[in-house]
């Protein structure tokens, strides 16, 4: 449906009409906003016009001068109504469904050259009083922004970062010069008593030294995804689903300031020239930011948060992504340095798991882990973590996965861990694997174990040595013992759906048999998944080796039939 957008600027009297079809519309004196009103008392993007079907809302976005409907202060999306006059500084505005307006005028038998609605100042009048604007709102934004200003005055960040001060130290000085500030603020008076000083400090303090609104995000336990699309929307992930909060930011450089505060400490940079970043923040949380011009809707942040508690077997089992006998399985696969690919899509837990596996290395191993940007976290005291680094301002120094690969085997690894392969390094981990360094583990994107190996075939190819197709899954059949593959259901849970081993070749293919797979039955009635994660009956074809390694392990754990929990004897790993 279209509808009509009445608009009244300062010094005009008569509205003058546009008709608006579905979709959003930014109203602000910024050029990129649909609605342009270039006057100072408008922020940049001052409002948000939702157009749905037969539907009109309406919401501020914590402009500096706020909005009004009806003469009532918006402090939450409204839906608006052919009756709901908005105003925005001195500009005027009413929106109303074409086909209302049209009947209206039909049954009102207007004549058809006065194509002029009711002049929006005089229903103003016929509006209910108007109440007087709530000076709260505006008056805490002008505290904040002076306190704000007065913090990085007494503070001299420039000083402190040359002298050289923690982090921890930093913060220190600056809840102590924060709460000094303030508390003169509070002595002198001067302000409405409705303003919650407790909360302004912590928004202060959060928005000048940490992540501002993202703060109470990264500390909720129940949300593992974070994703801010641009200032006015940020979206989070609570058990598997997408929900909108109503947290914003003021505008796009607040936006960008967050994103500067997360990159800078590990030394990577965002800006025109490089307008898209991979980074972590400190607890190994991954970020991604993309800026404009890339991302049209303003500054958008996406961060996947790890869980502050470390995953064990237990929780895995408790959570349904496995069985007991499969953690078993797997454990034994580990302690026998069996090469093994943790597959799946985006968001499936592909490290969490890499995380869990590497748990089960012996402590007297020395490892060596390659990422993109760190996010593993092991528990052995020998480890060697290496990060990849991104291109400098000049478009040199980059030093990649594929580097570091290369490297790390002249650093007597007794396992080498990826955290994930997705290009040329893929040639360099099957070939490490193949020669002396088993027991390694890696991750890498794909839909289903089959669709592991011809990933990791056109991975190799990406490595500019142009190997005959043969040769490349010789290497792969060689290479690879166990595959993983997760999965990201429907109902938002993230289970392992099959755990296959490769077996060798057959003529020109690669031949793989399950252990595991997870059978999906039905959806219940709350639109969970319901289904069973059982063994195919398929015994690995190193079963024989076990024994001589010190694992006794019954065959009893991979019989279909089979409902008990059984529990490994390992008395070596050699």
């Amino acid at each position: 449906m279209a509808f009509y957008l009445d608009l009244v600027k300062p010094g005009e009297s008569t509205p003058v009409r546009h008709i608006l079809q579905d979709g959003t519309y930014f109203i602000g004196r910024g050029p990129s906003c649909k609605i342009n009103l270039p006057y100072p008392d408008v922020s940049e993007r001052h409002a948000m016009l939702a157009l749905r079907g037969d539907e009109a809302t309406f919401n501020d976005m914590r402009s500096a001068n706020g909005s009004f409907v009806n003469g009532v202060p918006c402090e939450e999306p409204i839906n608006l109504t052919s009756d709901k006059i908005i105003q925005i500084g001195e500009c005027m505005m009413r929106v109303s469904p074409i086909s209302e307006v049209e009947t209206q005028e039909k049954e009102e038998a207007r004549p058809a050259e006065s194509t002029t609605p009711p002049s929006i100042e005089t229903e103003k009048e016929e509006a209910p009083p108007a109440a007087k604007p709530d000076p709260l709102l505006a008056v805490r934004r002008q505290i904040k922004e002076q306190i704000q200003q007065e913090l990085v005055t007494r503070l001299d960040l420039k000083r402190l970062t040359v002298e050289g001060i923690d982090r921890e130290g930093l913060e220190k000085q600056a809840k102590e010069k924060l709460h000094e500030i303030i508390s003169h603020v509070q002595n002198k008076g001067k302000v409405p008593q409705g303003i919650d000083f407790e909360s302004l400090e912590k928004e202060i303090f959060n928005e000048a030294l940490r992540l501002g609104p993202l703060e109470e995000l990264l500390e909720d336990n129940s949300v593992s995804e974070i994703m801010v699309n641009g200032p006015n929307n940020v979206y989070v992930e609570r058990n598997g689903k997408l929900t909108l909060t109503n947290m914003q930011f003021m505008d796009d450089a607040s936006v960008m300031a967050i994103i500067e505060r997360i990159v800078s400490p590990i030394g990577r940079r965002i800006d025109e020239s490089q307008p898209y970043v991979d980074a972590r923040l400190p607890d190994g949380s991954r970020v991604n930011a993309i800026i404009p011009p890339l991302a049209l809707s303003g500054p958008t942040i996406t961060i996947r948060k790890f869980s502050k508690k470390k995953l064990t077997v237990e929780d895995f089992i408790k959570f349904g992504t496995w069985t007991h006998n499969a953690a078993e399985f797997m454990r034994a696969c580990v302690m026998m340095r069996k090469n093994i690919i943790v597959a799946g899509g985006t968001g499936s837990g592909k490290t969490t798991l890499l995380n869990l596996l590497s748990s089960f290395i012996p402590s007297d191993e020395r490892i060596v882990t390659v990422e993109d940007a760190a996010e593993l976290r092991l528990a052995q005291p020998h480890v060697i973590r290496l990060e990849a680094r991104p291109p400098n301002i000049e478009g040199r120094g980059a030093i990649t996965i594929r580097d570091l690969v290369k490297n790390c085997l002249r650093m007597r690894p007794d396992r080498i861990i990826v955290g994930e392969c997705r290009g040329g390094e893929a040639l360099d981990m099957l070939q490490a694997m193949n020669t002396g360094h088993d027991g390694s583990l890696t991750t890498v994107h794909a839909n289903s174990p089959r669709d592991v190996i011809a990933r990791l075939e056109t991975m190799v190819l990406m490595s500019g040595m142009e190997l005959p197709s043969r040769a490349i899954r010789e290497q792969i059949a060689s290479a690879v013992d166990i595959i993983i593959h997760e999965s990201r259901l429907s109902d938002g849970s993230r289970k392992v759906v099959a755990i296959s081993e490769v077996t060798g070749m057959e003529g020109q293919q690669i031949v793989m048999q399950d252990i595991f797979v997870f059978q999906q039955t039905g959806v219940d009635e709350n639109g969970k998944v319901v289904g069973t994660f059982h063994p195919t009956g398929a015994i690995p074809s190193f079963y024989e080796h076990l024994k001589s390694r010190g694992i006794k392990m019954p065959t009893a754990i991979f019989d279909p039939n089979n409902t008990l929990e059984l529990n490994l004897e390992i008395t070596g790993r050699k």
